[in-house]
C-alpha cells in the first residue's frame, strides 16, 4: 500500500487498535513504516479514523480516496468513515472462523456495504457470501503470502541455531496459539496419536511452539497419555528461531478444522518439510494431498498416526514432498506475487 501510494503521489496512513500508543516502526520488504497505536481504547481509534476523513476537508485536500480494514469486525469503523469521506471506496479483509457464521447484525451489515472483500481461501469466500449475505461480485479470493523476512530466514533455516529446549531425535513440529477457545487447532489430537507412535519410534518428539491459556490442559493430557517427556512447548521465540524448528522437524502437523488458509502450512513448505492438516477448511487449497502432504479427518488420532507413521517410515518420501511444498510456495505464495495482485485491485478502486 505505501509503496502503491508513493508511487501516485498520496499519502498512506496507518491506523492501529491494539498496538500502544507510542511511535511504532514496521519494517515490511525492506520499507520502514511508523505509526502510532490507539492502545486497545476503540473510541479512540474510531475518533482517530473519523479525523482522517474531517481533517482533510477542512485543510481543503481530497478525501481519502481508500481504506483497506484489516478484519471483518473494523467494518463499522470503515463504515462510519464514509459520513467523513462519503466517496470514500473500502476493501475489508477476511480471515477465517471469525466469518464462516453470521456476525453480529451491524457488523455484518457493514460488511456487505465494503466496495471489496478479500478471503484468503476460495472456502471462506463462500462463507462470506453464505453466512453474511455478500454480494458474490464483491468477494475476491486473495491468498496470503509468507512474510518476506521469513522468506530469506527460510533459505538457511537448516543451518540456524535451534532454541535451547528444542530436543534431539526425531521431531513433529506444531505451531500455534494453545488457547481454550482454539482447540480446533488439533493440539489435543497430535498428543492422543503419540502413543500409537513411540513403540516403534521411541526417540520421537513433538514440539509445540506458541503458547496461551490451554497450555496447562495439554500437559496434563500429555501426562495423562503417557507422553509427557515426548511432548515440548516453547514460547516467545524469535523470527529466526522459529525459522530453525522448521527447518530441523522431520514433519510438520497441524490437524486443524479451522484454518481459514494456514500460513503455518506455508512457512513448513517454505522449509522444505512435509505438512499434515485438516482436511477441512482453507487448508486443502493449500495442502495437496499426497503430493506435498496429507490431510486427515479433525479429531481422529488413528488417521493422523498413520499419516506420520508414513512420513516417518520413508525419509525419501518426506524429502520429495518436501520439495514439492517448497515449489509450490516459491510459484504461488511468495511475497512478490502477493503484492502484484494487491497492487491490481487497488488499481482498479483508485481508477474506477
Amino acid at each position: 500500500m505505501t509503496e502503491f501510494a508513493a508511487s501516485r503521489g498520496l499519502e498512506c496512513r496507518l491506523l492501529s487498535l491494539n498496538d500502544a500508543a507510542e511511535l511504532k516502526r514496521l519494517n515490511v520488504a525492506g520499507r520502514d513504516i511508523v505509526f502510532t497505536g490507539s492502545a486497545r481504547a476503540k473510541g479512540s481509534f474510531l475518533a482517530a479514523a473519523l479525523r482522517t476523513g474531517w481533517r482533510s476537508a477542512r485543510q481543503g485536500k481530497k478525501s481519502p480516496q481508500l481504506v483497506v480494514a484489516g478484519h471483518p469486525n473494523l467494518a463499522p469503523v470503515v463504515r462510519a468513515m464514509s459520513l467523513a469521506a462519503p466517496r470514500l471506496k473500502s476493501i475489508i479483509c477476511t480471515h477465517g472462523v471469525e466469518v464462516w457464521q453470521p456476525l453480529p447484525r451491524r457488523r455484518r451489515s457493514a460488511l456487505r456495504k465494503a466496495t471489496v472483500i478479500l478471503a484468503p481461501s476460495k472456502f471462506t469466500a463462500d462463507h462470506v457470501a453464505a453466512d453474511q449475505g455478500a454480494d458474490p461480485k464483491k468477494i475476491r479470493v486473495l491468498p496470503w503470502a509468507l512474510d518476506p523476512q521469513f522468506e530469506a530466514l527460510a533459505a538457511n533455516a537448516a543451518k540456524t541455531s535451534l532454541p535451547a529446549k528444542f530436543p534431539s531425535g526425531q521431531v513433529v513440529l506444531t505451531v500455534g496459539r494453545w488457547r481454550a477457545d482454539e482447540r480446533y487447532k488439533g493440539m489435543d489430537t497430535l498428543i492422543t496419536a503419540l502413543p500409537r507412535l513411540l513403540p516403534r519410534w521411541p526417540e520421537l518428539e513433538l514440539v509445540a511452539v506458541g503458547d496461551g491459556d490451554d497450555r496447562a490442559w495439554l500437559e496434563d493430557l500429555a501426562e495423562e497419555n503417557g507422553v509427557d517427556r515426548h511432548v515440548h512447548f516453547l514460547s516467545a521465540l524469535s523470527y529466526a528461531e522459529l525459522a530453525a524448528c522448521y527447518g530441523h522437524c522431520e514433519i510438520f502437523a497441524l490437524p486443524s478444522r479451522g484454518e481459514g488458509f494456514g500460513l503455518v502450512y506455508l512457512e513448513a513448505m517454505a522449509c522444505g518439510k512435509p505438512v499434515i492438516g485438516g482436511a477441512y477448511g482453507g487448508a486443502p487449497e493449500v495442502i495437496e494431498d499426497n503430493r506435498t502432504g496429507y490431510l486427515v479427518p479433525h479429531g481422529d488420532p488413528a488417521q493422523l498416526a498413520t499419516a506420520l507413521e508414513t512420513l516417518l517410515a520413508d525419509p525419501a518420501l518426506r524429502q520429495e514432498m518436501g520439495r514439492r511444498g517448497k515449489q509450490r510456495v516459491e510459484n504461488e505464495f511468495r511475497f512478490n506475487v502477493f503484492a502484484k495482485s494487491f497492487r491490481k485491485i487497488l488499481r482498479e478502486l483508485c481508477e474506477s
